[in-house]
């Protein structure tokens, strides 16, 4: 492809979306840095300056964030879960794929439309089952059940997604692995498995980033166990009765929003890899 027919795809909705996109990420920009200065002011200081740099840098309200609203409990149960979820699904959800891209047969066609269907069934539509379903199995409050549930709501994209990559794989490495006696369960496992780790790792940053700050199904399915976004919900709604302490609810919002910043300018590069090698084939 010649620099002019770059030029040339470049049309009007590209020269549109450029500065609307770099406008949007510097609105973010704005809003991180500004939410992460007023965390380290004084309420007054929020309150009657809130554009202005802080007199003096107040560390303390993460410390207080943190032991006055249990946060520490809270990231920890969704480091477990985020984690779980992730591993849990690309298990679960890579065989699948794999499966359905490779190997032809009656009911691959409603399969693959059935996981399709799953990417537009919203949350609430499901709760009600879920819940008799986990009530049954005694695992509400659970995280346990809990992570059932996303690693169930995370399979229809994650089938969709994977699936992309294993057809963008060539047949050749399969029938040459097939030529040194390699079984389809090596093959998978040793082949191709291992050339599809950008979208694995892609899949698992998607799923952590949906997973760390999910409120519905936390909110419906737990009661004692807290997650951090359920944390901060419990903490705003408390001060209501203790006042409005807006720098340490700032901090909580920079516990909750700082982890996964770090987790995609750690990844970035391997997450724009993944979703453009499974979409560029």
């Amino acid at each position: 492809m010649t620099t002019r027919t770059v030029r040339r795809s470049r049309g009007p909705l590209f020269l549109l979306a450029m500065p609307l996109a770099w406008s949007l990420a510097v609105f973010d920009l704005f809003v991180v840095g500004w939410m992460a200065l007023s965390s380290l002011k004084t309420t007054r200081e929020v309150v009657h300056d809130p554009w202005g740099l802080p007199s003096e840098l107040q560390w303390g309200n993460y410390g207080e964030a943190w032991t006055s609203a249990a946060f520490g409990d809270g990231v920890l149960n969704s480091l477990l879960l985020v984690t779980g979820s992730g591993l849990g699904t690309i298990l679960l959800a890579a065989p699948a794929a794999y499966v359905l891209s490779r190997f032809r047969w009656r009911l691959s066609g409603p399969v693959t439309v059935f996981f399709a269907m799953g990417l537009g069934i919203p949350g609430p539509a499901i709760m009600i089952p879920i819940y008799l379903g986990l009530d049954r199995m005694g695992l509400i409050d659970s995280l346990a059940g809990l992570l059932i549930v996303y690693i169930a709501t995370n399979l229809p994209f994650s089938v969709f997604f994977l699936t992309a990559f294993f057809a963008s794989l060539p047949r050749e490495l399969e029938e040459a692995a097939a030529l040194d006696g390699s079984s389809p369960y090596h093959t998978y496992w040793r082949v191709m498995l291992p050339l599809t780790r950008s979208g694995l790792i892609a899949l698992f940053i998607l799923q952590a980033i949906g997973d760390w700050g999910e409120t519905f199904f936390a909110l419906s399915f737990l009661r004692e166990q807290k997650t951090i976004s359920l944390t901060l919900l419990n903490f705003i709604q408390t001060m209501q009765y203790t006042g409005a302490r807006w720098s340490v609810l700032f901090a909580g919002i920079c516990i909750v929003v700082i982890p996964l910043l770090l987790l995609y300018l750690w990844m970035s590069s391997r997450l724009i890899e993944g979703i453009a090698a499974g979409y560029g084939k």
